[in-house]
């Protein structure tokens, strides 16, 4: 019954820690690549509706990323928890995550923010680059999805904050690392009590 959040910049490997966390806490991980791609493939009617701001290159508006959103949180694995990734990305969709909750009578249990330093995020990226041979993963490109990710963020992550619920996680390092300290913190913050008014959301 646990409903967990995972935040982080471009390069901070958040995919890979959303897959972890997803199977020690028992919940599925829900990625809004995956709903878009899903939907997509199986031409529902949001899919279709998807495709054309996707195959223009352009990003899903915020009122049918909602309703995609919403239709997957309402399949059955995710009915008793899940954890999502890749949305909220703006404050106004917060505010629809309250309400797709509240509607069930859920609120988040905890959001995870992945914390590293710009660097490395760019040191990780030209590493991958190099790798995959990916020429799209440049320094430039890169810069614009970080100030992209601090700029678009940076109201979720203080919306969660002033509620309580935000747990940060040093980001730096081995990847096995930063999972076990991601375990451990969202462990202790859910076994911490927390007065009642913490587990409402904003009205």
């Amino acid at each position: 019954m646990t409903r967990l959040l995972i935040i982080g910049p471009p390069g901070s490997g958040k995919g890979t820690q959303a897959a972890h966390l997803a199977r020690h806490f028992r919940v599925p991980a829900v990625s809004t690549g995956d709903i878009f791609r899903s939907n997509v493939s199986e031409r529902t009617e949001l899919g279709n509706q998807a495709a054309r701001y996707l195959d223009g290159g352009h990003f899903v508006p915020d009122h049918l990323t909602n309703a995609l959103v919403k239709d997957r949180l309402l399949e059955g694995d995710a009915m008793n928890g899940f954890l999502l990734d890749g949305y909220p990305r703006t404050a106004q969709q917060a505010t629809e995550l309250d309400r797709m909750l509240a509607a069930q009578g859920h609120v988040l249990d905890a959001v995870i923010e992945l914390q590293a330093p710009d660097s490395e995020l760019e040191q990780r990226m030209h590493r991958r680059a190099l790798e995959q041979g990916r020429t799209d993963d440049t320094i430039d490109v890169f810069r614009r999805r970080l100030e992209l990710y601090h700029r678009q963020t940076h109201e979720v992550i203080s919306v969660y904050a002033g509620r309580g619920i935000l747990v940060s996680v040093d980001g730096s390092g081995d990847p096995g690392g930063i999972t076990a300290l991601a375990i451990a913190a969202v462990e202790k913050f859910l076994a911490a009590p927390r007065p009642r008014l913490d587990r409402h959301t904003a009205r």
